[in-house]
């Protein structure tokens, strides 16, 4: 165990400067409530760079660890920790609050000390969601969750904003209340809520399929995963960027499945995947062909994104290193550039109140170096070598490719599709005349704006370009999560064989890495 708590540090930081700000109250002091906010941002990152310089590469167990007692009568705990997975996640939560609060510093002008509050408790949440090792502790941090951003989505978003806060909520809840069922069996046959008691756990077949569904259910939806996906572009239109950008970056859905469903239920993860397979290839093409015929930039960036965690689901169900290793980088990776497309477009929102691609055209005469950083945004969105958005896709698509072939060709279909929509918006909205009086009349990002995508834009080129400290930090955890979903979890008295249930675990074993 660590002698200092900095996990516990940067979970509770954030929130107790959250409510500080909650508690500055109405729009009399809006300056102090951004000023609060930054503080509580900056503190919160700076608390996450000793889990980076203090994380060892070749260890898979858990490390920072914190316990303490919560509920000892049913098995509950304050159980902290983080390993190759998690780390990374944890530190891209804290980042990405401060970029949020640094591209919100003008454009909420409205109950400010409520906006800056709600973001910086989301923010402290979702790092213990990703740093806890105890089911109910996750459970409570995951579901939390909901609360800041069904306020932040209803409160400031547009016109719909009420409709995409609700749809939202309620399925998140849905699928959450089904993962809850599973946790409880879990707890049932174990006593505990301990997540490593449950990584041990020898359950039959169809216990191991109901307890996949449960958790399928909850984590799918947050990926968010084709197709339960028809939340997000509602959600992409109506909220605010601040809002967007936080759920573009939020990777709870595939960390669940890397947490849960892999190494709890592996016969289960082995039977449902050629389905699963299926579904995120289906996800990579049909989203990838429906974000083409997007007039509007956000929502055809909403189904890219269901196009690019098509590929992450696709990686984490082929069982093999290479292939989980590139869904885990993508998900880190898609976090830097999803989230620099949405502050990019809403920098074009706050100056002309529209996200309409008709309604642009010519923007490079009047805002060269937005232009300049909007390009290398899309060329990290849509794979090209050198951008951190090439590093995960291609590890997914070598990882298909020893599963079968045909699977990586559909897969790197995502390339060619990819850079159709995404050049397409870029050369319609950026590229040509100026289009109208109101582009004429934008005026450039200053130094805040620069900021931002100047920092955004070094963990682009420095991730594309040097992947290392990311690879090196995940492989020995993927390396040990490979391994536990390769291994059946089936009593041996079990009535259904082992054998029969895995038909497809033999193929993904001869193809996997040794």
């Amino acid at each position: 165990m660590h002698s200092v708590p900095l996990l516990s540090l940067a979970i509770w930081i954030p929130i107790l400067f959250g409510v500080a700000v909650l508690r500055l109250g109405s729009d009399r002091h809006p300056q102090r409530a951004r000023w609060l906010a930054l503080a509580g941002a900056v503190v919160g990152l700076l608390l996450t760079l000793p889990l980076i310089t203090g994380f060892d590469n070749h260890v898979a167990a858990m490390q920072f660890v914190e316990y303490r007692d919560w509920l000892p009568a049913f098995g509950v705990a304050m159980r902290l920790g983080i390993d190759g997975i998690s780390l990374w996640l944890v530190v891209l939560t804290a980042f990405t609050t401060l970029v949020i609060v640094i591209a919100s510093w003008k454009s909420i002008t409205v109950r400010v000390a409520q906006y800056f509050g709600a973001f910086l408790i989301l923010s402290g949440l979702m790092v213990g969601t990703f740093a806890a090792t105890d089911g109910m502790l996750f459970f409570v941090f995951f579901e939390a969750t909901l609360i800041p951003l069904y306020l932040l989505i209803g409160t400031w978003g547009n016109e719909r904003r009420t409709y995409a806060a609700v749809k939202f909520f309620f399925f998140s809840l849905a699928g959450s209340l089904l993962m809850l069922v599973s946790m409880l069996y879990l707890y049932g046959q174990s006593h505990t809520f301990d997540m490593s008691a449950w990584h041990e756990l020898q359950l039959g077949f169809l216990p191991q399929i109901f307890v996949f569904i449960g958790f399928f259910a909850a984590f799918a939806v947050k990926v968010p995963m084709w197709p339960f996906h028809t939340w997000l572009p509602d959600v992409h239109l109506e909220a605010p960027t601040g809002a967007t950008v936080m759920l573009a970056m939020l990777k709870l859905g595939g960390y669940g499945f890397l947490r849960f469903t892999l190494p709890i239920t592996p016969d289960a993860a082995h039977f449902f995947s050629p389905a699963i397979i299926a579904l995120s290839l289906v996800a990579v093409i049909y989203a990838s062909l429906l974000a083409l015929a997007q007039t509007d930039m956000t929502k055809l960036l909403a189904y890219s994104t269901v196009a690019h965690m098509g590929l992450v689901t696709l990686g984490l169900f082929l069982f093999n290193q290479i292939g989980t290793e590139g869904a885990i980088v993508q998900m880190i990776s898609y976090g830097f550039v999803s989230g620099a497309m949405l502050l990019s477009i809403g920098v074009l929102f706050d100056r002309t109140k529209t996200r309409s691609i008709a309604d642009y055209g010519g923007v490079v005469n009047t805002m060269p170096r937005y232009a300049a950083f909007l390009m290398l945004f899309a060329m990290a969105n849509l794979g090209l070598p050198g951008t951190s958005g090439f590093v995960g896709e291609f590890m997914v698509i070598m990882g298909a490719i020893r599963v079968n072939f045909w699977i990586g060709a559909v897969a790197a279909t995502t390339v060619i599709l990819s850079a159709a929509y995404t050049l397409w918006m870029y050369k319609r909205a950026i590229f040509g005349a100026v289009a109208n009086k109101t582009v004429a009349k934008l005026t450039d990002i200053g130094a805040r704006e620069s900021l931002i995508f100047v920092s955004l834009a070094a963990l682009v080129l420095a991730m594309g370009v040097y992947p290392k400290p990311f690879t090196d930090a995940i492989e020995v955890s993927a390396a040990n999560l490979v391994t536990e979903a390769g291994r059946s979890k089936q009593p041996s008295d079990d009535g259904v064989p082992a054998d029969a249930v895995r038909a497809g675990a033999d193929i993904h074993a001869q193809h996997s890495p040794t």
